[in-house]
């Protein structure tokens, strides 16, 4: 029995690392945990009245945190019945699924038609110079560890800098956007194709800032030195709240 346990809690161990790596944040500046494509819902509602977030796949596992009726979670992975999920404290958990249900955000009307027109244009030109400048530190971080440089993908920006312009307009921190869907969905709807992608967010008052906070978290640092994406687009926003937003979005083909 305590062997089967151990077994169940390495694995859950691995499933974590490998899907998520916990997101890092101080005093100055605050980043998302990184949005991975899995085979299960990206969200889930709780159906029961309140809800125990454990450490483990099992009621033996300690307590890690408490989910309550019709709130909805991150969906990260699943374990048999349990499934992982990340709790707005920044800490994940598992949680019986017999009280969680899918959760699909509505859309009142369709998303709006992806037309660039000149105005976007303007805005990513004005933010060609800052993207290009954490460009330069993300291939830096890239050559140390051997993978091949990104290169700056026109058409991946101008999603990016929708995304980054989308958030701050509804105020809203998350790769699912109330407006395009998941980071996924967006680029598909924008037309660009790819073999595998992800997103970085982050909120800082500068380049260099966004970018060691990025670096300082695991899953970020994952996607950043990813060397099956090839191409990468850089979307920066003013923001009243963190000063800017970045978005950063990878994809390999």
């Amino acid at each position: 029995m305590m062997k089967k346990v151990i077994t169940i809690l390495v694995t859950l161990m691995l499933v974590c690392t490998l899907l998520l790596g916990i997101s890092y944040s101080d005093a100055s500046a605050f980043s998302k945990t990184p949005f991975s494509r899995t085979n299960i819902p990206a969200q889930m509602r709780v159906t029961a009245s309140a809800l125990n977030v454990r450490s483990g796949p099992s009621t033996y596992f300690q307590r890690v945190g408490m989910v309550y009726q019709d709130q909805i979670v991150d969906c990260i992975g699943r374990l048999g019945d349990w499934y992982i999920i990340h709790l707005d404290s920044d800490i994940l958990g598992v949680a019986s699924g017999r009280y969680l249900t899918p959760y699909y955000p509505p859309q009142a009307q369709p998303a709006p038609a992806p037309t660039l027109d000149p105005q976007a244009d303007t805005i990513a030109e004005e933010v060609r110079d800052e993207a290009e400048k954490m460009l330069e530190l993300v291939n830096a971080e890239r050559a140390k560890v051997g993978a091949p440089a990104l290169t700056l993908d026109s058409e991946v920006m101008r999603v990016a800098q929708f995304k980054a312009q989308d958030m701050v307009d509804r105020n809203y921190f998350s790769h699912n956007s109330p407006t395009y869907g998941s980071p996924f969905d967006m680029l598909k709807s924008f037309g660009v194709s790819y073999r595998t992608a992800g997103e970085n967010l982050a909120g800082n008052i500068s380049v260099e800032r966004a970018h060691t906070s990025l670096m300082n978290s695991e899953g970020h640092r994952r996607n950043i030195l990813n060397a099956n994406y090839n191409r990468v687009g850089i979307g920066i926003v003013d923001s009243p709240k963190y000063g800017k937003i970045y978005v950063q979005m990878f994809i390999g083909r």
